[in-house]
């Protein structure tokens, strides 16, 4: 006996969004749990000396400028007038090495202009190496 004769027959469905679903949690799973080893290293042995490393130390020149505009090269107090004038101390400072390191001591509370000025010296001097010294805060 049919009792539904007139209704009609559903096909069965397969849905795919669940079966998506765990095909991805599969593959992160073993992207996560798979351990990345490297095959091809390189093995070298470098080669050794015997010899002593250079003492290639740079000339330094420490140029300080306090709060009040006095200046000081390698602890000397010298009076700045123009930048071409404190160059000519500079050079003095340096004691004919080429090319050494300026290094530029200036107070907190020292002008902007007063390191400009120290800088544009080292140009005249033909200095090109400058830094600035500076001191932790001790946090």
């Amino acid at each position: 006996m049919n009792f539904r004769r007139g209704s009609q027959h559903e096909e069965p469905e397969i849905n795919f969004i669940p079966l998506i679903d765990v095909l991805m949690v599969i593959l992160i799973f073993l992207m996560v749990t798979t351990t990345y080893s490297r095959y091809a290293e390189l093995q070298i042995n470098l080669p050794q000396a015997d010899a002593e490393q250079a003492a290639d130390k740079p000339a330094e020149i420490n140029v300080g400028v306090d709060a009040n505009g006095r200046y000081m090269i390698n602890s000397a107090l010298v009076a700045f007038s123009t930048p071409e004038s404190f160059s000519v101390e500079m050079k003095k400072a340096s004691g004919g090495q080429k090319d050494p390191v300026v290094i530029i001591n200036a107070d907190a509370k020292a002008t902007h202009q007063a390191v400009v000025n120290i800088m544009e010296a080292a140009r005249f001097a033909g200095y090109a190496r400058i830094t600035f010294a500076t001191q932790s805060s001790g946090q």
